[in-house]
């Protein structure tokens, strides 16, 4: 029974995860779905959860980024801490079992206040008793299901498989969690027009990921619209570092349709929106650094 239910969880969070873009709510999560006339929780109190249907191996374990708990990335997988320090409480005993058991569980990972991402299958693949933690791997979900025997035919490619797909998986909640904290300093709102329908509008980054001081932080993020992320990004505006917005020179002396003109060339040294906490404002260093690459194109 247990396992069927998880393979109904999988089902069912798949689905919301289409719904949700990624991003699920908690109040979801914690109001669960139904399976066979009863109600199945995937998430709780406790970051390793059991719903009441399990008799002890969990349904989910949950990390916070940048939380209280030291959950960290080492040689590709996660490092998941017990609950508290003793092996035998109730939860760790449950993930063993798990790994044990090779079962599948969901990982979910709080990304900000109420706002989850949920990865599956999710598998404990080693204990360390004396660092009071266990290692997890993240796999494909075609995966799910394959008898352990034909699992391990080619072990070498199973590890750097679930190594790459982990990995991944840790980048895209970096990404996430990026987006929604600057969403969150910018109220929604594109910076350069005050758009607010978030499905228009990306969390840009001035100093790509892919570059030194690229940093996922909010400083290094601007919400900017479809149109003014590619206009951002092809250089046909800059932003100094004195938050002016600035247009390219040829593109100002361009005549077309009202887009161009009221949607870009009107913005030429007007201000952008700023974050309400001076904290989270732009960082002058790199507008500088990235405004430097506008002044050599234009």
């Amino acid at each position: 029974m247990e396992d069927q239910i998880r393979l109904a969880a999988f089902n069912w969070l798949r689905n919301q995860s289409e719904i949700y873009e990624d991003v699920l709510p908690r109040r979801i999560l914690e109001s669960g779905f139904e399976f066979q006339g009863e109600r199945v929780t995937l998430i709780g109190a406790s970051g390793i959860w059991k719903p009441r249907q399990f008799k002890s191996r969990p349904i989910s374990i949950t990390t916070i980024l940048n939380g209280p708990y030291p959950d960290k990335m080492s040689d590709g997988f996660l490092s998941y801490k017990y609950r508290g320090t003793d092996p035998n409480h109730r939860d760790n005993v449950g993930l063993r079992l798990a790994m044990e058991t090779k079962t599948p569980l969901i990982y979910f990972v709080n990304l900000s206040p109420s706002k989850y991402m949920a990865n599956f299958p999710a598998y404990i693949i080693n204990e360390n008793r004396a660092l009071h933690e266990f290692t997890v791997a993240l796999d494909e979900e075609k995966y799910i299901g394959v008898p352990i025997e034909t699992n391990q035919v080619n072990e070498p490619a199973e590890f750097y498989r679930r190594k790459y797909i982990t990995t991944l998986v840790e980048q895209r909640a970096h990404q996430h969690s990026f987006r929604l904290r600057v969403f969150a300093a910018y109220k929604s709102q594109c910076c350069l027009c005050k758009l607010n329908h978030t499905e228009l509008l990306d969390a840009a980054h001035i100093i790509p990921d892919n570059e030194p001081k690229g940093d996922p932080i909010v400083p290094n993020g601007l919400t900017l619209c479809k149109i003014h992320h590619s206009a951002f990004d092809v250089n046909i505006l800059g932003i100094s570092p004195d938050y002016n917005i600035h247009i390219r020179e040829d593109i100002l002396q361009e005549i077309d349709g009202p887009m161009l003109k009221h949607g870009i060339q009107s913005l030429d040294k007007h201000k952008i929106i700023l974050p309400a906490r001076k904290q989270d404002y732009p960082d002058k260093e790199r507008l500088e650094m990235r405004f430097d690459k506008f002044r050599k194109v234009g």
